[in-house]
Order: structure tokens, then C-alpha cells, then sequence
């Protein structure tokens, strides 16, 4: 097979790209479309040699695409549209108008591409969005296969559940046979972290699905914490700490360790969490320690705020965390401080967030993207090792 021409539309800090890479499919990416000029930079940096258009994709016409003569199309539109804690606006929403217009061109293209893989939130699944994608889909002749997957099913101590879909010129919808395989993909999945959704011609209802990933606050304490009716000192139900240990008894995750820097190499001071942080949200926080297996979804919001963008780090691992938050609020102030002062509570940096979304030691940022910017564009990213698998199976 020659090198595939792909188009990258969304394409950010270059997520897709790598993944591209990694999948170890011949290719060319013959344009990267994107507004997003912190993210272009990176993209830039990274991907020096690859044509990068900084327009609006609504602005590019017909012509312009045929030109390029791809056989790829990978892309994750905003999804700020489906996301369940925003307005879910949809396909009101504005920022949804540059993925109606691709999907009004796509019919038009003089030669449909051979392939076509998309990414989104948990959410868009049961969005009118979605079902314009499927309807497009249907009419051009297209098979597809739509799934939800969480990065722990590749092995990453992860939380970062997301829908896909992947779709190529077929006579014939995925048959059982090829669904089992993209399934097999996924070496030993967790528990709720990867389902393959139903074809719509089997859905009953547009009813939404169960939630498969909530995301709440816990640590890594011991089972025997949760014995004999204790209460337990952190926001969180006997439920959700039960899940959770469960997760962090999964041998098929790596541990958290493995995608740390170098103690030597981080700024440790920089990452604390600051007095006030400690004072206001420690009960919230998400609190993980290097042999923990499962960490929560890092969004575009992580080392601003505090509730649900992201787990921290414990990095005094002789202090037991059953010793500090209990019985915290009998403390005063100070006191309280300095309880949670001996956990030594730090933010994931940017590299090891980068880690654990499966971009390669090759990837880095330019000197001028701030901390701030670098947290903000890998929450708008994707997991590469997860996409890297769907492309291999889907043209494989």
C-alpha cells in the first residue's frame, strides 16, 4: 500500500498526527486545519515540514478540497457542543457550524476518502450531531463502527472515556467479525472502559447510555479502610472508593510511576499546591500516588482549578492519608495546613500529562507556551495510543 494522504481537520497540537505514527500505517498529512494559533505554534514545532492551514474550515471551499485528494479524513470537533457539564447548545451551537459544513461537503467531494475517524466527548453519542454524522455516513456508502473507550483498555492509568468512530467505502456495514477485532484491539480492557456502541439500525431508543466513567474523589487506601462500616473521610461514596480500588487492583494497567519525569528533572516547588488550594478544595481533590493504576480525565482547565480537571500527586508517600483527613475539620486553620502540608500534594506536570495521553518523548513544547497554555491544549487533546489502534485495525 502506497502512503495514504490525509487530511487532518481539528488537528491542535498534533494528537492525531502521532498517532498516525505510531500506528505504523504508511501515510502523508497533506493539510492540518486549525484556528487555535497557541495550538498551531506547537503543531508547527513539532511537525515543521507539514502544510498547516490557520483557517476556519467553513472558509475553505470545495475546490480547495478536492485539490488535496486525500484518502483520510481524522478530525475531533469541538466539543464544547456535547459535553455534559456546558449548555450541550449541539448543533445550535456556533461552534458546531464548521462540522455541519463538513459534513455538507463531504457528498460533494469528487472522490470520497477511503477512511474516516472521529473523536468526541461522552456526550455526542446521543447528540443530533451525531445522528447528521451517521445519516451522511449511510448515504455515501460508507460502513461504520462507533465505540466508547477509555485509555486503561490500552493499559494507561487513565480515566479519559471518549467516543469514536470509524468508517470506510464498503458495500456491507461492519460485520460481528470485524467489530470482535477492533475490540481485540484493545488488550485486556477494563471494566466499563470500552463498549462498542450498536449499530443505529438496532437502537431502540435515543435514550442515553448508562454513564460508564463517573469521575469522584478518592485515594489509594488499603480495602481494609472501607471494613467493618468506617466513615470515610474524603467526598466520596463506599461505592466510588470500592470501584476505585478495584481499578488500582487491575495488573493490566501500568502503574502511575511509569509515566513520571525523572525526580531530578521536576521543579517540585513549582507543581504544590499553594495554602489557599489546599484549605478550600482538599476534600475534592483526586489524590493518586505513584503505584496507583487510575487517575481522572485532565481537561483543558487543570492547575487553575481544582474540581474534577484532574487527579494530583502525593509525593510523601511515608505520610498515610488516613492520618491527615481524618478528623480534619476539628483543626483550626493552621492546623489544618499543616496536616495537608506533609502529603506534599503536587500537580502532574505538563510532560507527564502528555505521558499518560501516549505523546512520544520527540514531542515538546516551544519556549514561549506558558505552563498555563501547555494544560490548557493537552485537555483539548487526545489519547495517541488509543487512535493509533483504531487507524491500524480500520485500514488493516
Amino acid at each position: 500500500m502506497g502512503n495514504l494522504r490525509v487530511l487532518e481537520l481539528y488537528s491542535g497540537i498534533g494528537g492525531m498526527h502521532y498517532a498516525l505514527k505510531e500506528s505504523g500505517i504508511p501515510f502523508q498529512v497533506v493539510a492540518a486545519i486549525d484556528i487555535n494559533t497557541t495550538a498551531n505554534q506547537i503543531y508547527r514545532h513539532n511537525f515543521p515540514d507539514t502544510p498547516l492551514w490557520n483557517k476556519t474550515i467553513e472558509g475553505i471551499t470545495l475546490d480547495d478540497f478536492n485539490k488535496l485528494s486525500f484518502d483520510m479524513i481524522l478530525m475531533s470537533p469541538p466539543c464544547q457542543p456535547f459535553t455534559r457539564i456546558g449548555l450541550q447548545g449541539d448543533i445550535a451551537d456556533p461552534r458546531t457550524k464548521s462540522f455541519l459544513y463538513i459534513l455538507e461537503l463531504l457528498p460533494r467531494l469528487c472522490r470520497l476518502p477511503r477512511f474516516i475517524l472521529l473523536e468526541n466527548v461522552k456526550g455526542f453519542e446521543s447528540s443530533s450531531a451525531r445522528e447528521l454524522l451517521v445519516k451522511t455516513l449511510m448515504e455515501c456508502g460508507y460502513a461504520f463502527q462507533e465505540m466508547m473507550i477509555s485509555p486503561t483498555s490500552v493499559g494507561i492509568p487513565n480515566s479519559r472515556l471518549r467516543y469514536y468512530l470509524i468508517a470506510k467505502i464498503s458495500t456491507e456495514n461492519f460485520s460481528t467479525e470485524a467489530s470482535s477485532k477492533i475490540l481485540d484491539a484493545f488488550a485486556h480492557p477494563a471494566e466499563n472502559d470500552s463498549l462498542l456502541l450498536p449499530h443505529p439500525a438496532e437502537r431502540d431508543s435515543p435514550e442515553k447510555p448508562t454513564e460508564l466513567s463517573p469521575s469522584h474523589p478518592d485515594t489509594c487506601r488499603p480495602a481494609e479502610d472501607l471494613q467493618g462500616g468506617k466513615v470515610l473521610y474524603k467526598l466520596e461514596t463506599t461505592t466510588d472508593a470500592k470501584r476505585k480500588m478495584k481499578q488500582n487492583k487491575d495488573l493490566s494497567v501500568r502503574q502511575i510511576q511509569d509515566f513520571l519525569e525523572p525526580q531530578m528533572e521536576v521543579n517540585i516547588e513549582k507543581y504544590l499546591l499553594p495554602p489557599k488550594t489546599l484549605l478550600r478544595y482538599a476534600l475534592l481533590l483526586d489524590i493518586v500516588q505513584t503505584t496507583c493504576r487510575r487517575s481522572v480525565c485532565f481537561t483543558k482547565g487543570y492547575g487553575r482549578y481544582v474540581e474534577g480537571t484532574g487527579s494530583v500527586l502525593q509525593c510523601c508517600i511515608e505520610t498515610e492519608m488516613d492520618s491527615v483527613f481524618r478528623g480534619l475539620d476539628q483543626h483550626s486553620e493552621e492546623e489544618k495546613l499543616q496536616q495537608l502540608l506533609k502529603l506534599k500534594l503536587r500537580y502532574f506536570t505538563p510532560r507527564e500529562v502528555a505521558n499518560l495521553m501516549g505523546f512520544p518523548q520527540s514531542f515538546s513544547f516551544p519556549e514561549q507556551i506558558t505552563t498555563k497554555q501547555q494544560y490548557r491544549v493537552l485537555g483539548n487533546s487526545l489519547n495517541i495510543v488509543v487512535v493509533a489502534r483504531l487507524i491500524h485495525r480500520l485500514v488493516y
